[in-house]
């Protein structure tokens, strides 16, 4: 499908989602409390002006100067996160009426209806959803601004050789380089990871949200990444709205090796060594010359050798676990990123975050080290995770 094409069917998505979220808005903040004019007339119109931000600022940070992109892009997505936490609040406060109507009806005479006391209370419940969303957005601005922590994470894979006992895979993923994350973000993440001395770095997809021209600078630290094995990469699903095969050329000359449903050989020889893979993003098929080939990139393996598989989505593991791999690291969900969204994650995805099990397969699920949108994190802090792999009967701990 030619990239136009999918970024105008995800862009009229977006908009029929956004439009639908802000009518909600507008029917119970505005319409409900029966606004007085000029009142009415300008949250209105207010509420059309940033149901607009939003999509705008999408285009404006993928065709205008990056400095331009930045100043329509902070607004529109924290607005954006508040949106929707003011939307799960006004959708609580509804089915908390109407538990208490349903209640008062089976306990007694339904009262008669009374217009003022209807538009007081409505009145009231938005105040209150107001109040309370800006101050959960702002413990949740907070949340995602905040130093990201290195997460430490134990494995224990049966076929480890004794000599990469204690060999740690350091993951980055879901950096989302783009609108609101910048280089002097990145070179802080990458500062860090070099401080962890890893002997793998892994980086497992959505790296960045725009084409190479406008974030080549922006993503230009990961050129200085080091690891006694290498830097290592596969794609996650939003490479291939930024051009994918540009980036994985940029990111070769930043000597990142991408694995394309291929492995290679950690260690210093065969005997002493274990299997990395790496597989491209559960949706890549859709793009010509891309798509997930895990029995490509197991061929001909020995089987006693121990394997790590580096897959963005976590469905993956399915297969994975199938076919014998070890370990699966992944990313994607994000934790869920803001309360309670990893819940609808979770009937997209089979694990949400952290160590998990899939048959004799072992997963590890990052909530990633960057944000997706709106820069909010609620419940779900981001991480720079560190995997020690133990030797050991394939019990795992984190």
């Amino acid at each position: 499908m030619p990239r136009w094409l999918q970024f105008g069917i995800f862009f009229t998505v977006v908009l029929a989602i956004l439009g639908a979220l802000h009518v909600y808005l507008w029917a119970r903040l505005v319409r409900a409390t029966v606004l007085p004019p000029p009142w009415k007339q300008v949250a209105t119109g207010g509420l059309i002006a940033l149901a607009l931000a939003v999509p705008l600022a999408g285009i404006t940070s993928r065709f205008a100067p990056p400095i331009v992109g930045r100043l329509a892009a902070w607004p529109a997505y924290i607005w954006l996160g508040l949106a929707f936490i003011a939307f799960l609040l006004l959708v609580a406060s509804d089915m908390l009426r109407l538990i208490v109507a349903a209640a008062t009806r089976l306990t007694s005479e339904a009262p008669p209806s009374d217009p003022v006391r209807r538009t007081a209370m409505a009145r009231v419940a938005a105040g209150a959803v107001a109040a309370a969303a800006t101050v959960v957005g702002a413990l949740a601005v907070r949340g995602a601004l905040a130093p990201v922590a290195v997460r430490e994470v134990s494995v224990a894979l049966p076929q480890l050789p004794a000599a990469r006992e204690g060999t740690t895979i350091v993951q980055l993923t879901d950096l989302h380089i783009g609108p609101t994350i910048g280089r002097a973000w990145l070179e802080e993440i990458v500062r860090r990871t070099n401080a962890l001395h890893p002997d793998v770095v892994a980086i497992t997809g959505d790296l960045v949200d725009g084409d190479v021209e406008a974030l080549r600078d922006a993503v230009s630290p990961l050129g200085d990444l080091r690891a006694k094995y290498g830097v290592y990469f596969v794609t996650g699903n939003h490479e291939y709205f930024s051009d994918a095969d540009a980036w994985l050329a940029e990111l070769g000359r930043l000597r990142v090796r991408v694995l394309r449903n291929e492995r290679t050989s950690i260690g210093d020889d065969d005997a002493s060594s274990f299997d990395l893979c790496g597989i491209d993003d559960w949706t890549a098929a859709r793009y010509p010359g891309h798509g997930a080939d895990l029995p490509k990139a197991l061929a001909g393996r020995d089987t006693r050798r121990a394997s790590v598989l580096l897959a963005h989505q976590p469905k993956a593991v399915h297969q994975a676990a199938l076919m014998g791999v070890d370990l699966q690291i992944s990313g994607h969900t994000h934790g869920g990123q803001i309360w309670p969204f990893g819940y609808l994650v979770k009937l997209q995805q089979p694990y949400l975050a952290g160590l998990s099990r899939a048959g004799d397969t072992q997963i590890y699920v990052s909530r990633g080290t960057g944000y997706w949108g709106p820069p909010m994190r609620l419940g779900a802090p981001a991480e720079i995770t560190r995997i020690t792999l133990r030797r050991g009967p394939g019990a795992a701990t984190a």
